[in-house]
Parts: structure tokens; C-alpha cells; sequence
């Protein structure tokens, strides 16, 4: 299932309207986004299964999140 725009800022929190227009370009489900969101809160040791290393869409995903985290950081 494609996420909406309010999906991507749930499951990954404040980012700016490039940023997810990004994400939404790049076919990601939302069960990938739920994969990304619990690395990026770092719980992958209480997610069995998916204790594994991102890859793909996911990992793509991630990598975007973290650079707009990392500029915003330096803005401030």
C-alpha cells in the first residue's frame, strides 16, 4: 500500500515537503516506512525478524532521513 503524505510524517516525523515528496517517489510501502521508522529509533533489538540491516528501498529511506536531520542540525 502506497502512504500518504501524513503516513511518511507520522511513521518518520517532521520532515520538510521535499523530503517527502522524496520518500513518496520512491514507491516505498508502508511497511518499509515502519522498518525505517524503528531503526531510526534504533529498537531493530526488540523487532525479532527484522533484525536485520536495511537494503533497498528501505536503506534509501533511511540515508535521505538522516541527511535532512543532519542539515537541520547544522542550521541550528
Amino acid at each position: 500500500m502506497k502512504p500518504t503524505y501524513e503516513d511518511i510524517r507520522r511513521l518518520l516525523g517532521e520532515l520538510d515537503d521535499h523530503a517527502i515528496a522524496e520518500i513518496e517517489g520512491t514507491g516505498v510501502t508502508i511497511s518499509e516506512l515502519e522498518e525505517v521508522a524503528a531503526h531510526l529509533a534504533q529498537e531493530t533489538d526488540v523487532m525479532g525478524d527484522l533484525r536485520r540491516t536495511l537494503s533497498g528501498r528501505p536503506l534509501t529511506i533511511y540515508n535521505l532521513v538522516q541527511s535532512y536531520e543532519a542539515r537541520d542540525d547544522e542550521d541550528r
